[in-house]
């Protein structure tokens, strides 16, 4: 059995961490030492992993605690696990191109304040941001 320390320290996470995904319901002790300290067993290091792992593909917590769900229910199949990997996929793609917009937009903006020495009330950038809201 593992202490939330020892546990942080194998997973290469904080006990803080731990403890957030305890309250999040992600993962749960085994049982209490007789100190009342949380006991976790070896399993808990590879839901750990697992979790890191998702978040590392852009799932949040609530996605994450979603496939862990399905993996414990047997009339889950690997499309019903698939199709959220999809999702989450074209979610990501939609951010990359929205940003991709700001950068452009930026690009403009900055392209606009060629003359770095113009007053702050001249500045085209500023201009530009009131503009776009309505200011003159």
């Amino acid at each position: 059995m593992l202490t939330i320390g020892k546990l942080a320290a194998i997973a290469h996470v904080s006990p803080d961490a731990l403890r957030y995904y305890e309250r999040e319901k992600l993962i749960a002790p085994t049982a209490k030492s007789d100190g009342g300290y949380r006991l976790y067993d070896e399993g808990a290091v590879r839901r750990i992993r697992f979790i890191k792992q998702a978040q590392n593909c852009g799932f949040t917590l609530s996605e994450i605690g979603e496939l862990l769900t399905l993996r414990s229910q047997s009339s889950a199949c690997c499309g019903d696990v698939r199709k959220r990997a999809i999702e989450k996929k074209l979610q990501l793609e939609s951010k990359i191109r929205a940003m991709k917009a700001m950068s452009k937009a930026l690009d403009g903006l900055v392209a606009e304040c060629a003359e770095e020495s113009h007053p702050i009330d001249d500045c085209p950038i500023l201009s530009a941001l009131d503009r776009a809201n309505g200011i003159r």
